[in-house]
Parts: C-alpha cells; sequence; structure tokens
C-alpha cells in the first residue's frame, strides 16, 4: 500500500469517527435538555404550590396606549410552541422530541458525508484520459488516489485489476460498486424509523391521554365540559407534535434519498465511461 491510499484510508477513517462522536454528543445533549426540562417543569409547580395568597391589587384606572398594546401583543410562536409542548406532559413529548434529535444527527451526518462524497465526475474523466496518455496505468492511479469519493474508489479498484483484463475490471467494478452504494444507504433506515416512530408515540399518548380523561370523569362522576375538554386537548398535542416531528424528518429523508439516487447515477456513467476509456488505452497500446 503506498503513502497516498494510506493517507487517504486514514482519512475516511478520521471522518467517520468524527460523524460517531458527533452523533453521540447530540444524544447526550439530547438527554441532559430533556431532564433539565423535566425539573424546570417540576421546579415550576413546587414553585406555584409554595407560593402564598396575595391580596388582589386593582391596576391603575388610566394606561397608556403603548402599554395596552405591548400587555395585548400576542405570544411569538416559540413561546407558544413551548406552551403546548409543556401542556402535553413531559413524558410523551420528550420521547417525541428525542426522535426528533436522533432523527436530524443521522441526517445531518448523512448529508455531510453525502457531500464530501460529491465529485465532478467529468472532470475526473477527464484527467484519468490525459493521465493514461501521457503516463500510463501508474499516473492514472495517482488522479484517483488523490481524488476524494466514492467515484474515485471505485476507478481505482478498476486500474488495479487492469492487468488481469477488462472482464475483471468489468467484475471489480461492479462488485465495489455495490459496497460503496451500502455505505451510502448507511444510516438512512433509522431515519425512516424515527419517522415512523414519531406519530406512533403521538397516537400512544393521545390513547393513553383519552383514557386519562375518561378516569377524570368518572371519578368527578359527572361529564363536565371542562374535563372533556382539558383531557382531549392534552391528549392530542402529542398527536400534534408527533406528526410535525414526522414531517420535518420526512423532508430531510427524501433530500438524502434523492442525494443518494444522484451519486448511484453518477457512479454508473462514470464507470460506463471509464471502461470505455480503458478499452480505448489498452486497443491503442497493443
Amino acid at each position: 500500500m503506498s503513502v497516498l491510499e494510506i493517507i487517504k484510508v486514514l482519512t475516511e477513517n478520521t471522518i467517520f469517527k468524527i460523524m460517531k462522536k458527533f452523533i453521540a454528543f447530540l444524544s447526550i445533549v439530547a438527554m441532559i435538555a430533556f431532564g433539565l426540562s423535566n425539573y424546570a417543569v417540576a421546579q415550576e409547580d413546587t414553585a406555584t404550590m409554595d407560593q402564598p395568597v396575595e391580596e388582589v391589587v386593582e391596576p391603575a384606572p388610566m394606561q397608556t396606549t403603548t402599554q395596552a398594546a405591548e400587555e395585548e401583543a400576542p405570544p411569538s410562536f416559540h413561546m407558544v410552541l413551548k406552551e403546548k409542548f409543556i401542556e402535553g406532559g413531559a413524558n410523551f413529548m420528550g420521547i417525541v422530541l428525542l426522535a426528533l434529535i436522533f432523527g436530524l444527527a443521522i441526517s445531518i451526518e448523512r448529508i455531510i458525508y453525502l457531500s464530501l462524497a460529491t465529485v465532478n465526475t467529468k472532470k475526473l474523466l477527464k484527467n484519468v484520459e490525459s493521465a493514461l496518455d501521457s503516463g500510463g496505468i501508474d499516473d492514472a492511479k495517482e488522479v484517483v488516489r488523490a481524488t476524494r469519493g466514492p467515484v474515485a474508489s471505485i476507478f481505482s479498484e478498476g486500474l488495479n485489476r487492469y492487468d488481469d483484463g477488462l472482464a475483471d475490471v468489468e467484475k471489480s467494478i461492479i462488485a465495489y460498486g455495490s459496497v460503496v452504494t451500502g455505505r451510502l444507504e448507511s444510516g438512512v433506515s433509522w431515519i425512516s424509523l424515527f419517522i415512523a416512530l414519531a406519530p406512533m408515540l403521538g397516537f400512544m399518548g393521545t390513547v393513553i391521554g383519552m383514557i386519562k380523561a375518561f378516569d377524570d370523569i368518572a371519578a368527578a362522576g359527572d361529564i363536565s365540559p371542562t374535563i372533556v375538554a382539558d383531557g382531549i386537548k392534552v391528549a392530542l398535542l402529542t398527536t400534534v407534535f408527533g406528526l410535525i416531528v414526522a414531517i420535518i424528518l420526512q423532508i430531510f429523508y427524501n433530500y438524502i434519498i434523492s442525494k443518494i439516487e444522484s451519486l448511484t447515477n453518477d457512479m454508473e456513467d462514470a464507470s460506463i465511461s471509464f471502461v470505455d476509456i480503458l478499452a480505448d488505452f489498452s486497443r491503442k497500446n497493443k
């Protein structure tokens, strides 16, 4: 193995380790954030229970127009989302949030990996062809070794089998192309799992919330609109957030799938052109 091949392998391993550490770091941050949110909610409840009852102080009779406008201003989307998240309960809403964080972590890792794997195949083919015309197979190997990405790896595998004949070159390209495609699709199944898991968790929270609402009705002995409305609202919030998580991850999933398909098509087209270049080079050197 030459020095360039060793550097290439070390670079790929380093990138892979960085991605793994990045996902692990996001997972730890998600768990800490989930724990802190539960602690904050518990502290707010405790502070509310311990707060003494104060006398009602009537507001001043005169207020300026600016102050009234500020008080009547609607809350921001972030505050509404946070309020609804807390109303939905920390148990199932926290699990849905973890599904979103894990899904986004894997999606970001895949997007970075696929972006690094994207190369200009037309330019690479021209460089390989020029290297073959000027210095032969050895110069072409140096060109593909200095290029990152799966297409260059496939070309390198084909050049290593050139002495065995074009038939073996085609077989090695097909076999190694399947391996590279598997690397591109690595981790995508986990994203689809979180897409399916998020709404399921939301539906489960809804069912459990409905059961709790009926328990409250049975305990009260009366079908009060207030009890029913509050229970159903809290139950449906988990479904809403589960669907939001699924929609967000679905967008990332479709983008990643389209990126993989684009890279696969480029690899197939480039491999056909690469075999044709080697065939022309072989005829010229007979």
